[in-house]
């Protein structure tokens, strides 16, 4: 590969957002989906990548809440606006879609579920965009999420939605910055291990976890177009 090339490739940073990483293992679950180079950075630690060093951001989901946030939260919120307003391309899953709207449009575009969804969910994209595909679309996908993100403001456009949360997936205005509630990068048989793994340790969804063990997974490998359109997007330098 020329250097030229190889330049041009696309270089991602993964912002390990977990708390407990014996219980929750993010980067785990998105590596098998990059073929590209990568490099992860905990966040907990107080470890943050250099935007300019990286064409794309992943933002990874975490067992904390948005609405309670220790030092290093809002460092990478700092981070996100950074990264946003220098092109970089960035993607949040879970509490990552939730730190995005955070560090973005503010501290009242987050809250509270009225009812959280645990296991595998049916995601209807509302607004045709790259990374979900065309409106009407639905695809399954795991979830498991006690916060969510909330009326967005303009330039934000909401691209899905489920009956229990208005705001699954969100794009920056026209910035290749987006976030999605769910976790399409879990498989089947990882979802069902960090579902065992959430009702062992006794978090508060326990139950919620346990009756999702007894749901028929379903997963419609939302990932790979995902991941396949978030690295064409390119950083807007």
């Amino acid at each position: 590969m020329s250097a030229k090339k190889d330049l041009e490739r696309p270089r991602v940073a993964i912002i390990d957002n977990s708390i407990q990483p014996e219980i929750y293992d993010p980067v785990g679950h998105w590596r098998p989906w990059l073929d590209v180079p990568w490099r992860a950075f905990t966040a907990r630690r107080g470890e943050f990548p250099d935007p300019a060093e990286f064409s794309h951001i992943i933002l990874t989901g975490s067992e904390a809440s948005i609405l309670e946030r220790d030092p290093w939260v809002d460092s990478e919120a700092r981070l996100v606006r950074e990264a946003a307003d220098s092109g970089t391309a960035i993607l949040g899953s879970c509490w990552g879609h939730q730190l995005i709207a955070y560090a973005l449009a503010g501290q009242g575009c987050v809250g509270r579920c009225p009812r959280p969804e645990i296991g595998w969910i049916g995601v209807r994209v509302e607004r045709t965009d790259d990374l979900l595909g065309r409106a009407g679309t639905i695809h399954y996908a795991f979830s498991v999420h006690f916060d969510e993100v909330l009326d967005l403001p303009a330039p934000f456009d909401v691209l899905a939605s489920t009956d229990a949360c208005r705001v699954q997936a969100f794009r920056a205005g026209d910035r290749p910055v987006w976030g999605l509630q769910s976790h399409p990068e879990i498989d089947i048989p990882e979802a069902v291990k960090t579902l065992r793994d959430f009702a062992a340790w006794g978090s508060k969804g326990r139950e919620a976890c346990l009756e999702a063990l007894g749901q028929t997974p379903r997963d419609s490998g939302l990932v790979r177009r995902v991941v396949r359109s978030f690295l064409a997007a390119g950083p807007r330098r």
